[in-house]
Formats: structure tokens, sequence, C-alpha cells
């Protein structure tokens, strides 16, 4: 097993590259935080669905993230905040993503959120990444 020194930028690629080659399913090593964000993505639709399958050192994350002959909803997934460069944000100052058709996944002191669910709680944090 590779240890990643970024998971959610590992993540992110994994499904990327499952989008490339028409993949319905991507499966990964899980953690919490990666089972957050990919919750995140299957309420706002991004994805179909999440699931956790095995348990202790074998769990891992499958991602359902395309059904049969179907178009993505995303065209672009980029990490914002990397290990060399870590970008923050006060609630007020959470960017809006194209125009607002697009979304900020955000790691708050009170959880893993997208950005406007953040600023309706005034909170700011980590900027993750970016949806759209």
């Amino acid at each position: 097993m590779i240890v990643s020194t970024d998971p959610i930028a590992d993540m992110l690629t994994r499904i990327r590259n499952g989008l490339a080659v028409r993949k319905t399913t991507v499966r990964m090593p899980h953690s919490n935080m990666k089972e957050a964000v990919a919750k995140i993505l299957a309420e706002n639709k991004y994805i179909i669905d999440v699931s956790v399958e095995g348990e202790g050192v074998e769990k891992s994350l499958v991602l359902h993230i395309l059904e049969e002959d179907a178009s993505s909803p995303i065209t672009e997934l980029k990490k914002v905040s990397k290990p060399g460069r870590r970008t923050y944000s006060k609630a007020k100052e959470i960017p809006v993503v194209k125009q607002g058709r697009g979304m900020i996944i955000i790691s708050t002191p009170k959880g893993i959120m997208t950005g406007d669910q953040a600023k309706e709680n005034s909170l700011g944090g980590e900027i993750l990444c970016e949806v759209y």
C-alpha cells in the first residue's frame, strides 16, 4: 500500500481518472475525511452513491460516480489547499465557484461542509477543493 501525503488530492485524482475512462465505480482506501467529502459530493448530485466496504485496515471507500452511458455532472474537480501551501478563508471571504454554479468544500471546526453551509453557520476554515 502506498502512503499518500495528500489523501484528498489522491481521491479527487481517482475520481477524475475514473470519469476520464468512463468507469462507473472508483475504489480507494478509506478515511473519515474522504468519506465526508464523498458524502457531500453525493448530497449535491455530483456523484451517485458512497459506500464503505470491509473493516479495519482493509476498509475501502467505493464511489459510484457514473451511470452507464450517462454524462458526468462534474466538469472540473480541483484541489485548492495543498500540503505545501494551505489555503484558509474566513466565513465572509469564502470564494464563489463559477458564479455560483460550482461548489467549495471546506474543512471547518464543526466538520467538513460546503462553502454555503459554512457561510450560513459563520464558519471559516481550510478550503479543500472546488467542484464544478
